[in-house]
């Protein structure tokens, strides 16, 4: 299967009970992350997180759908239609 790249936006609520969660399965997946932009909101005690991958579908999947199993963490995604 080929990579392709793409992207994942994350939004986090409930930040500092979900954050550790979310940076280890981020760190279990850095070989298919090329860049991370995050951008904290304490006031509402939440963060957006913008990641910039080159991976399969496969790995696409795994990624977003653990990060989508974690409380209080909405995913979506995208990739390129060619490699």
């Amino acid at each position: 299967m080929e990579k392709r790249l793409g992207f994942v936006g994350l939004i986090i609520e409930d930040r500092e009970k979900n954050a550790a969660t979310v940076n280890t399965l981020l760190s279990e997946f850095g070989t298919i992350i090329l860049a991370r932009t995050g951008v904290p909101c304490p006031e509402r005690n939440c963060s957006a997180i913008t990641l910039v991958i080159d991976a399969t579908t496969d790995q696409l999947g795994s990624l977003t759908g653990r990060l989508g199993r974690v409380s209080g963490v909405s995913v979506k995604s995208m990739l390129s239609k060619s490699k």
